[in-house]
């Protein structure tokens, strides 16, 4: 890789998940520190979302259009982008390129451009969350999202060449019992929506949703991972605007009347900020972690969605839900257990191991090898000079 491209097309994917491994195996503890903030904040925003979405319906509907919070959500990502931007060129040091420069700014919109798949995909998805919500309860909402996983797995094995143990497999199929356990008897009998039976319709709904956010996902973190060396600050600025510029075609399809504030209230402006968030702790899963992990600590986000909803909507905790998310937490402990990894990957381990271990003992390795030649040299002073040559054999 130089200059932050990856200059072999054909292996271009396996390139960047070796990359991503080499990275992942040199994890520091400030970086372990960041990867625990990032799942406990991620878990926050992602269990409150659903909430906040319930709470903003108006007898089971919307007083806004799904459109306008999702284009003033990309507007709000693109300003923190472009502010911490600012921010970091600041504190630039000397000698660094210059990241507001125009010449930075166009050879990252050409390296970046893949950017642009994830972000309409990420636009279809976000009208396709507030569909959801017309389905299920917040937390039936949470665990049906989860299903991703097992897609977001079979993804990165065709397009990162991500490898997976047999164990690591087993634990995502614990995980979709864990979810199927949970919507036992979840669908009320006889209702309808649109006219169309509620299952049917709620299982369409989400295997569009499952199958569109998980090639977002992973189409993101492959485009920000090829691109490692840039700027995440500037690959967001690219992602958000590419993402505006989707959702604001769509204001412009609408009617004439269209009013971007229309039906705007208190809770969607929390709806809007929590959405937002959402979207910038995402871009720091997908470069400097992992999408599976991100999507696991999505799924510990059900528990605080369905106490919160319990809470606020009476909604009953069942011994279903209880089952289930026991079972999820039994396959999250599977999955990143030790002994799941590749034999490949725990072989790069015992390398680096290896290797700091030489590192270590370096020095007296050399004092040793010092005094070791010392003593050949004086033994071979004392011989005569018709030796043989040390030739290799």
């Amino acid at each position: 890789m130089m200059n932050g491209k990856v200059e072999c097309s054909v292996c271009r994917s396996r390139t960047v998940s070796r990359a991503y491994d080499d990275h992942k195996i040199r994890v520091t503890s400030k970086q372990r520190v960041l990867n625990v903030l990032l799942v406990v904040g991620d878990c926050m925003l992602v269990g409150l979302q659903p909430v906040l979405v319930y709470m903003s319906k108006v007898d089971g509907k919307f007083n806004f259009s799904p459109i306008s919070v999702n284009f003033l959500t990309e507007i709000a990502k693109v300003v923190f982008a472009f502010v911490m931007l600012l921010i970091q060129a600041k504190h630039q040091k000397v000698g660094e390129k210059p990241l507001l420069s125009v010449s930075t700014f166009v050879q990252a919109a050409r390296n970046n451009v893949l950017l642009a798949v994830p972000a309409l995909l990420y636009a279809i998805n976000n009208y396709l969350k507030f569909t959801m919500q017309l389905y299920f309860n917040p937390a039936t909402v949470k665990m049906l999202s989860n299903l991703k996983v097992l897609v977001i797995a079979v993804l990165l094995k065709m397009v990162m060449k991500r490898r997976f143990s047999i164990i690591q497999w087993e634990a995502l199929a614990l995980l979709l019992i864990g979810i199927s356990v949970n919507q036992l008897r979840s669908l009320p009998e006889g209702a309808t929506a649109i006219g169309i039976p509620l299952a049917t319709g709620a299982y369409i709904c989400t295997f569009i949703f499952v199958t569109v956010q998980s090639m977002a996902s992973v189409f993101n973190e492959y485009a920000l991972k090829s691109q490692y060396d840039t700027s995440i600050y500037l690959q967001n600025l690219f992602l958000y605007g590419y993402g505006a510029i989707s959702t604001y075609i769509k204001v412009l399809t609408g009617p004439d009347s269209f009013d971007i504030l229309q039906g705007q209230s208190r809770a969607t402006v929390f709806l809007i900020m929590n959405n937002a968030a959402q979207g910038i702790i995402s871009s720091f899963f997908f470069k400097y972690a992992d999408t599976i992990l991100k999507k696991y600590s999505s799924t510990v986000a059900t528990i605080f969605t369905r106490i919160t909803s319990a809470a606020l909507f009476g909604h009953a905790i069942t011994m279903n839900f209880l089952l289930g998310i026991s079972i999820v937490f039994i396959s999250m402990h599977q999955f990143f257990s030790p002994l799941a990894k590749v034999k490949d990957e725990q072989q790069q381990n015992g390398s680096l191991e290896l290797s700091i271990a030489k590192d270590t003992h370096r020095d007296n390795d050399s004092f040793i090898n010092m005094a070791a030649g010392a003593n050949e040299e004086a033994t071979h002073r004392g011989q005569s000079d018709d030796r043989t040559p040390l030739l290799p054999r």
